[in-house]
């Protein structure tokens, strides 16, 4: 793994898959069976779940959570402190429970402190305001803001808002 930086206090497992020029910052802990693309860059006091899958050119801010379950597609930001659920209905003595997956398209944001309940699609080029609470699908270009997050406006991939679906 050349090319690859991996700070001396983060906890990796020998087991991750880490593309060429990803940097894993001081207290993050990758597990094992994951895989993270190229480029990427985990910020410090990240957890990324055994068997998560990150695409290529990905920022993952400080602070992130993302559970077994979650698809990370290629070019996508994770601000700080959101956080990904993977299970449905969590009780902590159900040994029955199951992983519902979530799929974060190329290119979408998300912002500081938005969680993002399992079993969902954030489309491409989507933006999540910070401290939203994203329960349903997030259509492509779609801004979303608010607690339940709702369309609020529709922006360009560049993330400036626009009048009118950019799809149609």
């Amino acid at each position: 793994m050349s090319n690859i930086f991996i700070h001396q206090l983060a906890n990796v497992s020998p087991e991750a898959k880490l593309g060429e020029g990803t940097k894993i910052w001081i207290n993050s802990q990758v597990r094992e069976n994951c895989e993270i693309g190229t480029n990427c860059i985990i910020s410090k006091d990240t957890y990324i779940d055994t068997q998560v899958n990150i695409g290529n050119n990905c920022k993952i801010q400080n602070s992130v959570s993302i559970y077994q379950g979650v698809t990370i597609e290629d070019d996508v930001f994770v601000g700080p402190n959101a956080c990904f659920t993977n299970d449905k209905v969590p009780r902590a003595f159900d040994p029955d429970w199951k992983i519902t997956s979530t799929l974060v398209k190329k290119g979408a944001s998300i912002g500081a402190n938005a969680t993002i309940v399992c079993g969902i699609t954030i489309g491409e080029y989507a933006m999540i305001a910070a401290g939203s609470v994203v329960t349903k699908n997030v259509e492509p270009y779609s801004l979303v803001m608010g607690n339940p997050a709702k369309h609020y406006k529709y922006v360009d991939k560049m993330g400036n808002q626009i009048e009118g679906n950019p799809n149609e």
